[in-house]
């Protein structure tokens, strides 16, 4: 079984314990990330993670799962065209322009 469809078929979870923790089931990648915002692809969509002091802990790209912490602000579902735009609004791309 090819691996890209492995993580499809992962059911997709968002875990939050306090504004601090969050765990995230069904992800395919993280697309860029900062201590203030994460783009994340998971298998129901982008996600956009935004916060204070925050930290990838843990990747497991086999089981489709990222672990965060740090202050959590807000967090938003997106869709493909915003996705672009935000790909394009990132801090690491703002970086390299």
């Amino acid at each position: 079984m090819e691996r890209d469809n492995q993580i499809h078929n992962f059911n997709h979870t968002f875990n939050m314990i306090e504004r601090k923790n969050v765990t995230i089931s069904g992800v395919k990648k993280v697309d860029s990330f900062d201590n203030e915002e994460f783009l994340i692809e998971s298998v129901m969509g982008y996600i956009v993670l935004k916060g204070s002091d925050l930290e990838l802990v843990k990747l497991d790209t086999r089981e489709g799962i990222a672990t965060i912490k740090g202050l959590v602000n807000s967090f938003n579902y997106v869709s493909e065209n915003v996705t672009k735009k935000q790909k394009e609004n990132s801090v690491i791309s703002r970086l390299f322009k």
